[in-house]
C-alpha cells in the first residue's frame, strides 16, 4: 500500500490546482482544475468503479459497488482537487525526507530556506516518519490532494480484498473549497448516500464534527469633508471614525489571541478618507449564542459612534456564511461513533477536535448530507513549510477501510 499510496500523491501534486478568488462567479474558478478532474476521472474509470460522472461544474463522482448482498448504508469519502490561493500551486517539487530525526528540514541551502523544528514542532512528533516536503518555494498540495490519494487507495485496497465486506461506496472529488467555494454545486441527490465523511483534516488520529458559526461584516463610515482650515466643529473625519471603530473592539478576541473554542473577530481590511471608510471584519464562534451576541457587538459599537457624531455615519452590513455542523450531527452518534473506532484501530487513538475554520462538510450537513471530517495527515498548510508523513497517510487510507468493514461487520 505504502508504495502505490505515495507516488500516487506524487503524482498528484504535479497538477498546478490554485483556484482563483478573482473569479469566483465561474466554477472551476480556475480551468487548470478540469486537468487534474480529467485524470482523476480516467483514473477511475480504469480502476474499474462505476458511475463516473465529472458534471459541468467540474464536480467528479465516482462508486465503488457493494460486495455484498445485505443490505448496508451506502456511505462517501470526499476531498477537494484544488489549493489554496495563498501560495503557488505550480511546479511543486517534492522530496522525501526517509527516516526523520528531529532535526531542521533544509529545504532550499542556496536560499536559506529551512524548516525549523524551533517555528514548526510538530515536527517532532514525526520522528522516525518519512515526510514528504516542499523545495520551500511553494506549497506541497497534502491539502487535500492526500484526501484524495487516500480515498482512491482505500478504494483499490477493497478491490483487491473481496474478503473484506463493505456496502456501496461513493467517492468525490470536488473544485475551489478553499476559496469557500467546494459544496456549493455539489449534487447531494446525484451523490445519493445515507452519510459521508471529507478527508480534509489535518494531524493524524483527529476527528472533527464542530466548526465555527461564521459571519462577515462590512462596516461603512459616512463623513463630513470640510476645508481644514475652517474644520473647527464641522468636519468628521470617516478615517478617523473607521480606526476608532476598529479599537472599541475588544483586544482580547482577536485569532492572534485566541484558541481551542475561543471565537473571535476578525479586523481583515480598513480603507477610506475624510467623506467614505469601510471595515472588514470575519466573525466566528462555536457558541450560536456567544456568535449571536457577537454580531451585536459590531451593531451596538455603530450606535455608539452615531450618538456621537450623527445618525447614518456608521452602519453596519452582515452576512452570515456557514454554520456549526454539530447541531447536524449530535442526533446522529452513530456516524461518528464508527469513525471514531476505525480512527482509533487504524492510529492507537482519536482525538476529537474543534474545527477553527469552516469546511465543505459543514456546508454538506446542511444541504441533506451529515459529513464530519477526518485526518489527511498533512500540516502546516498553504505555505512552503506544508508537509505530510507517508505513515499519518497511511493511517487515513486504514482509517477509510476500517470504516467500510466495520459498517459491514459492526461486532
Amino acid at each position: 500500500m505504502k508504495t502505490e499510496l505515495t507516488e500516487r500523491f506524487l503524482r498528484y501534486v504535479q497538477f498546478d490546482t490554485q483556484s482563483s478568488e478573482e473569479n469566483e462567479a465561474q466554477c472551476p474558478s480556475s480551468d487548470k482544475q478540469w486537468t487534474l478532474a480529467r485524470h482523476l476521472k480516467e483514473e477511475l474509470e480504469t480502476l474499474g468503479l462505476t458511475d463516473v460522472v465529472l458534471d459541468e461544474h467540474g464536480y467528479l463522482y465516482a462508486t465503488l459497488p457493494a460486495n455484498t448482498q445485505r443490505p448496508l448504508p451506502t456511505i462517501g469519502f470526499i476531498a477537494h482537487m484544488d489549493t489554496a490561493p495563498d501560495c503557488s500551486g505550480a511546479n511543486v517539487k517534492p522530496r522525501i525526507v526517509e527516516h526523520y530525526d528531529g532535526s531542521d528540514i533544509v529545504l532550499d541551502p542556496e536560499a536559506g530556506i529551512v524548516t525549523s523544528v524551533k517555528r514548526f514542532p510538530e515536527l517532532l512528533q514525526h520522528v522516525g516518519e518519512d515526510l514528504i516536503v516542499t523545495d520551500g518555494h511553494t506549497l506541497l498540495g497534502a491539502d487535500d490532494k492526500a484526501g484524495i490519494a487516500e480515498i482512491i487507495t482505500a478504494m483499490t485496497y477493497l478491490q483487491a480484498h473481496p474478503e473484506l465486506e463493505h456496502g456501496r461506496i461513493r467517492v468525490a472529488f470536488n473544485p475551489d473549497e478553499e476559496i469557500g467555494k467546494g459544496a456549493h454545486l455539489f449534487n447531494v441527490e446525484l451523490f445519493g448516500c445515507d452519510w459521508a465523511y471529507t478527508m480534509d483534516g489535518s494531524e493524524v488520529g483527529e476527528l472533527e464534527y464542530e466548526n465555527f458559526n461564521a459571519a462577515a461584516a462590512q462596516i461603512n463610515v459616512t463623513g463630513r469633508s470640510v476645508h481644514p482650515g475652517y474644520a473647527k466643529d464641522k468636519m468628521v473625519n470617516a478615517a478617523l471614525v473607521a480606526s476608532q471603530f476598529a479599537m472599541m473592539m475588544p483586544e482580547n478576541e482577536r485569532p492572534e489571541k485566541t484558541t481551542g473554542y475561543e471565537g473571535f473577530f476578525h479586523l481583515t481590511g480598513i480603507s477610506g478618507g475624510v467623506e467614505k471608510a469601510q471595515l472588514h471584519y470575519i466573525i466566528r464562534d462555536h457558541n450560536s449564542g456567544l456568535f449571536n451576541m457577537r454580531k451585536q457587538v459590531l451593531l451596538d459599537n455603530a450606535e455608539r459612534l452615531n450618538a456621537i457624531y450623527g445618525q447614518g455615519t456608521v452602519t453596519v452590513e452582515l452576512h452570515d456564511q456557514y454554520r456549526n455542523m454539530l447541531c447536524q450531527l449530535q442526533d446522529k452518534p452513530h456516524i461518528t461513533g464508527i469513525a471514531k473506532r476505525a480512527i482509533e484501530e487504524a492510529c492507537g487513538f482519536c482525538t476529537v477536535v474543534p474545527i477553527r475554520g469552516g469546511t465543505d462538510g459543514a456546508q454538506l450537513s446542511f444541504m441533506g448530507l451529515p459529513c464530519p471530517n477526518i485526518f489527511a495527515g498533512g500540516l502546516n498548510f498553504h505555505g512552503p513549510h506544508e508537509f505530510v508523513p507517508i505513515q499519518s497517510m497511511e493511517k487515513a487510507v486504514k482509517t477509510i477501510v476500517g470504516i467500510c468493514t466495520l459498517l459491514a461487520n459492526p461486532a
